[in-house]
C-alpha cells in the first residue's frame, strides 16, 4: 500500500491502546503500531468507522493484530464502560491519548455530563480512563497526550476552563489542547513523585504534536482518509508549510517507542509545522505546577473521579 510508511523496528509482544484511531492521525499511528507486529487496540465512538480502519489495516498488513474499542470520550458513561472491558485484559506497554475534536462548535455545547463539549472529548475523557487504566500499564509503559501548536497562540483561562464567561470556536480548540498538555506533565511529576523518580518513571507521560497536519495532504486511504479534489488541492497550495497526517504521525510514534525519550518531555516536527520529530521546549504554561494541581483538581471534580497515582 502506497500510503503505509516503512515498519517501525519489531514491537512483537507489545501492546498499546490508540484513542481516535479511526481516521487521521490515530489511524496512521495505530497503523504503523499495528504493521510493526504490536496488538493495538482502536478506540473510537463509531463501530463502522472504527470497522473501516481495521479493514484497511489488515488490507496492508494481513497479519495485524487489531481490536476494535468503541468509547464516546464526550461520554464519562462510556469512559466507565470502555475502561471496564480493558481491565482485565494483559497490561498495555503504551497509551495514545489522541482522540479530540478539531472541527470545533461555533456555539457552546455541553456533554452528557454538563461539561464544555470540546474539553470533554478533548481532554476530561483520556483523564476519566487513565485514572481507571494507569494500573493495568507495563513497567516502562509510556503515555502520549497529542499537544498542538495552539498552545502557543492563545491564553489560557484557568479559572474558566468551561469557557461559561465567553466561548468561540477557536478558544475552545486552544484552551483544550493546552489543558491536554497541563494534564499530561502533571500526570508525569506525579509519576515521578510516586516512585521518587527525578527523571521517568517506570511509567512515563510527554507530550508530541504534529505540527500543521492536514487532510489534502495524507494519501488516501480508503474508508478512512478520502477528501475531495477540492479539498486536496486547497490543501496542495499549503505544502511549504504542511505535511500529511502520516507524517504528523511519525512524532507520535517517536514519542511511544523511540530509546532515550523521556517522561515530561515534549516532541515535535524539527520546522515547527512539519518535518522530523526532534525534542523542543513548551509553553511555560504547560509545565507550571501550580497550574497543573488547579487543572487536576478541576478535572476530578469535572469528572466525579479520584485520581490517585501511587507506586
Amino acid at each position: 500500500m502506497s500510503w503505509y510508511p516503512t515498519a517501525l523496528p519489531s514491537l512483537s509482544g507489545k501492546r498499546y491502546l490508540v484513542t481516535g484511531a479511526n481516521a487521521g492521525l490515530g489511524f496512521f499511528t495505530a497503523a504503523r503500531l499495528a504493521g510493526a507486529g504490536a496488538h493495538v487496540v482502536l478506540v473510537g465512538r463509531s463501530p463502522e468507522r472504527l470497522e473501516a480502519a481495521m479493514a484497511a489495516i489488515r488490507g496492508a498488513r494481513p497479519e495485524a493484530s487489531v481490536e476494535p474499542l468503541v468509547i464516546d470520550m464526550a461520554s464519562l458513561d462510556s469512559v466507565h464502560a470502555g475502561a471496564r472491558r480493558l481491565l482485565h485484559r494483559p497490561s498495555f506497554d503504551g497509551v495514545v491519548m489522541n482522540a479530540g475534536m478539531v472541527h470545533t462548535p461555533g456555539a457552546r455545547l455541553e456533554s452528557p455530563d454538563g461539561n464544555e463539549l470540546v474539553l470533554a472529548t478533548n481532554v476530561l475523557g483520556h483523564f476519566a480512563l487513565l485514572a481507571r487504566l494507569l494500573p493495568n500499564l507495563a513497567p516502562g509503559a509510556r503515555i502520549v497526550s497529542l499537544g498542538s501548536l495552539s498552545s502557543r497562540l492563545s491564553t489560557f483561562r484557568i479559572d474558566d476552563l468551561q469557557l461559561e464567561r465567553g466561548y468561540d470556536f477557536w478558544r475552545a480548540y486552544a484552551q483544550s489542547k493546552i489543558a491536554a498538555q497541563v494534564f499530561a506533565f502533571e500526570l508525569d511529576r506525579r509519576l515521578r513523585a510516586a516512585t521518587g523518580a527525578t527523571r521517568s518513571a517506570p511509567v512515563s507521560s510527554l507530550v508530541a504534536h504534529p505540527g500543521y497536519s492536514i487532510s489534502g495532504r495524507t494519501p488516501q486511504v480508503p474508508g478512512v482518509n478520502e477528501p475531495a479534489p477540492g479539498a486536496r488541492f486547497a490543501d496542495a497550495l499549503q505544502g511549504v508549510w504542511a505535511q500529511g497526517k502520516h507524517r504528523g504521525a511519525e512524532v507520535t510514534l517517536h514519542a511511544l517507542t523511540a530509546p532515550g525519550v523521556e517522561g515530561g518531555q515534549f516532541w515535535g516536527p524539527r520546522w515547527s509545522t512539519k518535518g522530523a520529530p526532534t525534542l523542543q521546549r513548551p509553553t511555560r504554561t504547560s509545565t507550571d505546577a501550580a497550574i497543573g494541581a488547579r487543572f487536576w483538581a478541576f478535572a476530578e471534580a469535572a469528572t466525579g473521579t479520584t485520581f490517585t497515582v501511587a507506586a
